[in-house]
C-alpha cells in the first residue's frame, strides 16, 4: 500500500500542473465562447487538431525512448540526453522552417485563406514544444516534480493572463466599456481582424517563456551526433512514433473531418464551421477526464519502468489499475451529473449548448483511453512495441471508417460514438494481447461493474428533469453517494485499517 501511496502523491503533485493548472486554463473556454461565435472558433479548433499531430512528428517517440534507456542505464543518462536533445533541435528547426515557408498554401488547403500568420506562429509554437519535451522528461526521470510543476504552471498562467489581457482588457477598452482614457494606447492593441489569432499569439508568448525558465536544462547538454547509438534509440522509438501518430489521428480525426463530411443544412441555420465550433468547444468539457489520465501518466510511466523487475510488479500494476478506474469513473459520474451548471459556466453562448449531448459519450471514451494507456505498459516493458503500433492502427482505422460513415447521418454525435467505439476496441484488444504475453491479474469484471454502475446512475439522472436547483443538487448528491457506497462495500478489505474499522457496519 505504501507503494501506491507514493504513486498517488506523485500523481497529485503532477496533477497541480496537469489538472489544477489546466482547469484554470479552461476558464478560457468561457472567455472564448463569450467573445466568439461557433463559426469563428472553427479555424482555431481545426488548426490545433493539426498541431496535435505535428507534436507527435516533432518528438518521434524519443521521449519514451529516453525514459527507457536512461532509466535502464543510469550511468549513461547524460549521453542519451545529449544525443536525443541534439536530434530534436535539428529536426524541429528543419520542419518548422518548411511550415513557415509554405504557410500560405497550407492555410489555403485548410480553407481559411489570408491567415498565413497563424500558421507561422504555430510552426514556432510546435518547435518550442518539441525542444522542451526532453528537458521536461529529464525532470520527471530525476524526480524533480516541483520544478516540472512550477514551469508548467507559469506557462499556463502566462497564457491565461494574456488571453484575458487581449479579450477582456484590450477589447473592453476598444468597445468603450471602461477606462476610455486608455483607448489610444490599449484599444489599438486589439484588432477584430486578427480575432482568434490572439489565442495563438498568447500561446506563442507563453511557450517562448519556457526558454528562460528551462535555461539550465536547455544549455546543460553537449551537442552530440552518434549515428550508431541513435539507431538503437530509433529501433525502439519508431514504433512509438507510428503508434503515437495513429493515436493522435484517432483523437483529432473528428475535428479534421467534421467540417468536410457534414452535409449542408444538416443542422438547421448552422454552417459546417458552426457545427465544428460547437463540437470542438463541447469536446473541451470532456477533457476533465483526459486531464486526470494525463496527470496519472506523468507519474506512472517512470513508476512502471522502475518496478519492472520487481517480483510483485503484476499484482501492483493490477491494484493501480483498479484504483485508477474507480477515480476516473467518479470523474465521469460527477461531470455528467453536474453538466447543466458546468456547461453554462464554460459555454457562454446558447448555440454551444446544442452539442452537450456528446459530452457523456466523450467522457466515457476518454476513460477507456486512460485504461488503454494503463494497459499499454505490458508492451513497453516487454519491448514488444510493435503490438502497440498494431492496436493503435486498428483504432485509427475504426475512427476514420466510422467518422466517414456516421458523420453524414449523425453529425457530431457520430464523431462522439466513433471515438467511444475506437477507444473501447483498443482497450479490449490491448487487454487480450497483454494477458497472453505479459499476464497481469486485472479484475476485469470488477472494473466493468464500476463503469456499468456509473452508467446506470447517469441514465437514471438523464431520465428525470428537475427544475429546482437545490432539489437537483440533492438528487445528484444521492446518485454520486450511491456510487461511492458501492466502492466502499466492494473495496472495504483493501482500505487502510482505520477506515475499515469505521466501516465495520458494512460487513
Amino acid at each position: 500500500m505504501s507503494v501506491l501511496k507514493k504513486l498517488a502523491s506523485e500523481t497529485a503533485l503532477y496533477g497541480v500542473s496537469s489538472i489544477l493548472g489546466r482547469v484554470i486554463n479552461y476558464a478560457l473556454v468561457g472567455l472564448h465562447t463569450k467573445v466568439f461565435f461557433a463559426g469563428q472558433m472553427a479555424i482555431q479548433i481545426e488548426l490545433y487538431a493539426a498541431v496535435g499531430i505535428l507534436n507527435i512528428l516533432y518528438t518521434y517517440g524519443m521521449e519514451t525512448a529516453f525514459f527507457r534507456y536512461a532509466a535502464r542505464e543510469k550511468n549513461k543518462a547524460s549521453d542519451y540526453y545529449n544525443l536525443v536533445q541534439s536530434a530534436i533541435i535539428i529536426s524541429s528547426l528543419l520542419m518548422s522552417g518548411l511550415i513557415y515557408a509554405f504557410a500560405s498554401p497550407i492555410i489555403n488547403w485548410f480553407g481559411y485563406p489570408n491567415n498565413d500568420l497563424l500558421v507561422r506562429w504555430l510552426a514556432i509554437i510546435v518547435a518550442i514544444d518539441a525542444i522542451v519535451a526532453i528537458p521536461f522528461a529529464r525532470l520527471r526521470l530525476e524526480k524533480k516534480a516541483k520544478k516540472f510543476v512550477s514551469v508548467r504552471l507559469a506557462n499556463i498562467f502566462i497564457n491565461v493572463g494574456l488571453n484575458f489581457f487581449f479579450f477582456w482588457f484590450c477589447k473592453g477598452i476598444q468597445d468603450d466599456k471602461f477606462l476610455l482614457f486608455l483607448k489610444p494606447v490599449f484599444g489599438s492593441i486589439y484588432s477584430p481582424v486578427l480575432g482568434v489569432g490572439y489565442i495563438v499569439l498568447a500561446n506563442l508568448i507563453a511557450n517562448a517563456a519556457f526558454i528562460p525558465m528551462l535555461w539550465r536544462e536547455l544549455t546543460n547538454f553537449k551537442f552530440k551526433i552518434d549515428v550508431a547509438q541513435f539507431k538503437i534509440l530509433w529501433v525502439y522509438a519508431y514504433p512509438i512514433l507510428i503508434m503515437g501518430l495513429a493515436g493522435t489521428v484517432n483523437l483529432m480525426a473528428d475535428r479534421l473531418m467534421l467540417k468536410d463530411f457534414l452535409p449542408l443544412e444538416f443542422y438547421p441555420h448552422r454552417t459546417s464551421k458552426d457545427a465544428l465550433g460547437i463540437y470542438g468547444n463541447c469536446y473541451k468539457l470532456s477533457i476533465f477526464m483526459a486531464l486526470a489520465t494525463q496527470a496519472f501518466r506523468y507519474a506512472a510511466e517512470p513508476f512502471f519502468f522502475s518496478k519492472a523487475q520487481d517480483r510483485n510488479a503484476p499484482q501492483v500494476f493490477a491494484e493501480v489499475m483498479k484504483w485508477f478506474v474507480i477515480v476516473c469513473v467518479a470523474i465521469w459520474l460527477a461531470v455528467c451529473l453536474n453538466l447543466d451548471w458546468i456547461s453554462k459556466l464554460f459555454l457562454r453562448k446558447p448555440e454551444y449548448l446544442e452539442g452537450l449531448v456528446v459530452v457523456p459519450v466523450l467522457l466515457l471514451a476518454n476513460l477507456f483511453l486512460g485504461v488503454y494507456n494503463n494497459l499499454a505498459i505490458w508492451f513497453k516493458l516487454s519491448d514488444k512495441t510493435g503490438y502497440g503500433t498494431m492496436i493503435t492502427f486498428v483504432g485509427m482505422g475504426i475512427t476514420l471508417l466510422l467518422n466517414w460513415l456516421l458523420i453524414p447521418y449523425l453529425g457530431y454525435m457520430g464523431c462522439a460514438i466513433t471515438f467511444l467505439i475506437s477507444c473501447f476496441s483498443m482497450t479490449l484488444l490491448c487487454y487480450l494481447l497483454g494477458q497472453k504475453y505479459y499476464p497481469i491479474p486485472y479484475n476485469a469484471l470488477k472494473i466493468m461493474a464500476y463503469i456499468a454502475s456509473a452508467g446506470l446512475l447517469i441514465w437514471a439522472n438523464n431520465g428525470i428533469k428537475i427544475s429546482n436547483t437545490w432539489v437537483a443538487f440533492a438528487y445528484h448528491s444521492i446518485l454520486f453517494g450511491l456510487y461511492m457506497l458501492v466502492v466502499l462495500v466492494i473495496e472495504r478489505q483493501d482500505l487502510p485499517k482505520r477506515f475499515r474499522e469505521k466501516l465495520a457496519f458494512l460487513n
